[in-house]
C-alpha cells in the first residue's frame, strides 16, 4: 500500500478503509490531503481486490473542516501558494480568470473523484464533520454516524460559501429546503438530526460503527459482479442530474447490451441456474466499458 502522510489506507477482506490521519488537528482538511484521498482513490479503483471503500477519521472527529492555521487569509487563495503552482489566475486589469486552474475548489476536485469511483464508497463519520468535513462525504454512497457525530454546513458563518460541488449534491440527497436551512444557518447539528433529514443512514455506538460499515460493504458487494456495481455506481449516480428519461434510456440501453455478452451474464446465469455461487471472471480495471459522453465529465471550464 502507499504510505501517506496525512491519511492511512488498510485493504483487508475486500474493503479498502481510507482514515483520515491528523488526528491532533482533528483531521482538518489541507492540500496534501486532497492529493492524497484523490491519489487513494485511484488506488481503490486500479485494485480488482477492493470491493468497496469507507472513508473515516482518526481519534475524536471525522474532519473538523479545511485547517485555518492560516487565520483569516486561509480562503484567500490568490495569496496561497499552493494556488499559484500554475500561475496567478488574476489578469493585468485586475479580472480574475475563473477557468483558470488555479481558482478550482480543492474541495469539489476530491468530491468529483468520489464521484467517478467505481467501487461503492461509506461514510462511518466517527465524530465532528463540519465544512468540507461535511461536504466530501456527499457523494458517498452512504453515511453511517456515531452517536457522537456532529455536523455543519458552516460556510456562511465563516463569510463564504458550500463548496465540493454540494450545491448539487447536497439538494439531491435531502432536498432543497433542508439543505438550504443548513447552509442557511450554518449551525452545526447533530446525528439524530441529520439521521431524520436524511443525510444519514444510520447511528451507532462509537465502537460499532466500522463493523457496521464493514458488513454494509460486505453486503452490498458479495454476491455482485463488481463491473455490474462499478456500472451501476455510475449510471445511478449520472443520472440524477439528466434532463430526460431519454438520456438514462440510451445509457441503460449500452449498458445490457454490453454485459448482456459478457463473461459476467454468462456466470450469473449459470449460477443461478446450478444452484452455486458466483465466480464472476471480469474485472473492474480492464472490463469496465467506455460510453463516450453519456459517462464523461465537461471540463473545467
Amino acid at each position: 500500500m502507499t504510505a501517506y502522510d496525512t491519511i492511512e489506507t488498510v485493504t483487508d477482506d475486500g474493503v479498502m478503509t481510507i482514515t483520515l490521519n491528523r488526528p491532533d488537528r482533528l483531521n482538518a482538511f489541507t492540500p496534501v490531503m486532497m492529493k492524497e484521498l484523490i491519489a487513494a482513490f485511484d488506488e481503490a479503483d486500479a485494485d480488482d481486490a477492493v470491493r468497496a471503500v469507507i472513508m473515516t477519521g482518526a481519534g475524536r472527529a471525522y474532519c473538523a473542516g479545511a485547517d485555518l492555521g492560516a487565520g483569516g487569509a486561509t480562503f484567500d487563495y490568490a495569496k496561497r501558494a499552493d494556488r499559484l503552482e500554475q500561475g496567478s489566475p488574476v489578469r493585468e486589469d485586475g479580472s480574475v480568470d475563473y477557468s483558470h486552474p488555479g481558482v478550482r475548489d480543492g474541495g469539489g476536485r476530491l468530491t468529483l473523484r468520489i464521484f467517478n469511483c467505481r467501487k461503492p464508497v461509506i461514510g462511518a463519520i466517527n465524530g465532528p464533520a463540519v465544512g468540507i468535513g461535511a461536504t466530501m462525504t456527499l457523494p458517498m454512497d452512504f453515511r453511517l454516524a456515531s452517536d457522537t457525530a456532529k455536523f455543519g454546513f458552516v460556510f456562511a458563518r465563516r463569510g463564504i460559501v458550500p463548496e465540493a460541488a454540494s450545491s448539487w449534491f447536497l439538494p439531491r440527497l435531502v432536498g432543497i429546503s433542508q439543505a438550504l436551512d443548513w447552509c442557511y444557518s450554518g449551525r452545526v447539528f447533530g446525528a439524530e438530526e441529520a439521521l431524520k433529514g436524511g443525510l444519514i443512514r444510520s447511528i451507532h455506538a462509537p465502537d460499532e460503527l466500522l463493523e457496521a460499515a464493514r458488513k454494509l460493504a460486505w453486503e452490498l458487494t458479495a454476491q455482485s459482479a463488481p463491473v455490474s456495481i462499478a456500472l451501476t455506481r455510475q449510471m445511478m449516480w449520472r443520472m440524477m442530474g439528466a434532463e430526460h428519461p431519454m438520456i438514462a434510456h440510451r445509457l441503460d440501453s449500452r449498458a445490457i447490451w454490453s454485459r448482456g455478452q459478457s463473461g459476467d451474464a454468462k456466470e450469473g446465469v449459470s449460477s443461478f441456474l446450478e444452484k452455486r455461487e458466483a465466480s464472476y471472471p471480469d474485472r473492474v480495471s480492464a472490463d469496465f466499458p467506455d460510453f463516450g459522453e453519456l459517462l464523461s465529465d465537461p471540463g473545467y471550464r
